[in-house]
């Protein structure tokens, strides 16, 4: 028989975990699809309803402005909360020696990535049918890019997170805890240049806010990138995922049977 190439096995792999992912995520029986569809146009619901409560005016499109903070933070925290079980979840999966745990992390990554996507196109056809003027993204190429790079600092983190939890379980959910502060510290429901320079400062030290100011940056025509640091951010997308293939390399067998 001829013997199958590495990277064919990965592929095949992943392609078998994803589908297995997705069948688990978007469970009729556990109302898995209503909530990953429903929970970001709740929030943009809310926090557009309590904007227009507190201010009479704007000069952006805050619907438009919301929904392209909450889908890629959405992303970035469902990547983190589903990647802190992914080895133990899968533990039964790793006696077949084609299966890695790293195997599982990118499987559940490319789920939230596929979902992000949907719901993205979900919101584009909404804003199409009620006729907003500005639904389109100024510099779409960008926006992609903005996502997709977020996607693998997740991934990046997300490893981290599952080597830890597979160690110390509290680990998952002191991050599943944290999720909520970061969303307050992230710039996602509002622009970072409203706010005193000297929080500005303060909240740039969040990769997360770099990220978020990109994505809305090149979404809206009345924002920029003034804020947004790209040697940052890509010094904070290889130091994780530097760290996490070190500790992942020298605890594979463990993470296996622990």
């Amino acid at each position: 028989m001829k013997k199958r190439k590495p990277l064919f096995i990965f592929f095949t792999v992943i392609k078998a975990l994803f589908l297995r992912e997705m069948g688990t995520r978007i469970s009729v029986g556990k109302s898995g699809l209503f909530w990953t569809f429903f929970e970001p146009f709740f929030q943009v619901f809310i926090f557009v309803a309590l904007h227009a409560a507190l201010s009479s005016s704007s000069s952006f499109d805050m619907g438009i402005f919301m929904a392209s903070g909450f889908v890629p933070f959405n992303m970035f925290r469902s990547i983190l909360n589903s990647s802190s079980g992914a080895f133990l979840a899968n533990r039964g999966l790793f006696s077949y020696k084609q299966v890695k745990p790293f195997d599982t992390i990118i499987s559940r990554a490319l789920v939230e990535l596929f979902l992000t996507s949907i719901i993205s196109l979900i919101f584009l056809s909404i804003g199409f049918f009620l006729g907003y003027q500005n639904f389109l993204p100024e510099n779409a190429s960008m926006v992609i890019l903005a996502y997709l790079w977020l996607w693998i600092f997740s991934v990046g983190f997300g490893l981290l997170v599952a080597i830890g939890n597979t160690f110390f379980i509290s680990v998952g959910k002191v991050v599943a805890l944290s999720t909520f502060g970061l969303m307050i510290l992230s710039a996602v429901f509002y622009p970072l240049i409203t706010l005193p320079p000297a929080i500005q400062e303060l909240l740039l030290y969040n990769p997360l806010v770099h990220f978020m100011e990109m994505a809305h940056g090149f979404y809206m025509y009345e924002l920029d990138t003034r804020f947004v640091d790209y040697y940052y951010m890509a010094l904070w997308t290889v130091l994780p995922w530097f760290i996490a293939i070190w500790l992942y390399g020298m605890l594979e067998k463990r993470l296996v049977s622990e």
